[in-house]
């Protein structure tokens, strides 16, 4: 399924091979940062039964993802540092409701439409990267199999909050804000940027 409502212009991949270092350190980042979401949704909503194999499930693959990538960084001999966040997510998060449950439907509805936007450009990463390094293109390609599946999984969460038409309301609302997000954004060498 579709969840973003706009889609990536055709440079960005050209753009982001062109700094190609600077992406993969942001990629290790986010798959980081993934995982710490998934955990702290999983101590802040303990009574939510439903959340937690399914989060932990999450957490364990996204620190995977993080090896994964970090171990990428090591083959190309390219340092992982730190690294100023991207207004990507602060942003999206703005558009939040403040009280349970619809936060946490809004929260969850966020993780689908970041995993949807890394979904879309992990595999634009892997279509243009020349076939000089294959073990990164097939890297590239994995992660993009995975974010479809994670995007699913959390509108699938969602649903477990709330009645699917209203969560699906919702994400039509927050995908149509994802983009204006987005598009207000500088072009950087960023997977949300």
């Amino acid at each position: 399924m579709r969840l973003i409502a706009s889609t990536t212009d055709s440079g960005w991949a050209e753009h982001a091979l062109a700094h190609l270092p600077e992406v993969l350190v942001d990629h290790a980042h986010l798959e980081r940062k993934a995982a710490g979401t998934a955990v702290r949704l999983l101590f802040q909503y303990p009574e939510r039964a439903a959340l937690q194999a399914p989060l932990a499930a999450l957490a364990r693959e996204e620190l995977a993802h993080f090896e994964e990538a970090l171990a990428q960084l090591a083959r190309l001999g390219i340092p992982f540092g730190r690294m100023q966040p991207s207004a990507y997510a602060g942003r999206l998060r703005a558009a939040a409701r403040s009280r349970d449950p619809e936060r946490l439907v809004d929260t969850l509805l966020f993780c689908a439409l970041i995993e949807a936007r890394s979904c879309e450009r992990l595999g634009l990463l892997a279509e243009a990267l020349p076939s000089t390094d294959a073990e990164l293109a097939r890297f590239f390609a994995g992660l993009e199999r995975a974010e479809a599946r994670h995007q699913n999984a959390y509108v699938e969460l969602a649903e477990t909050v709330a009645p699917r038409d209203a969560v699906r309301a919702r994400l039509a609302e927050l995908a149509k804000h994802e983009a204006e997000v987005l598009a207000s954004l500088p072009r950087a060498a960023r997977l949300h940027g």
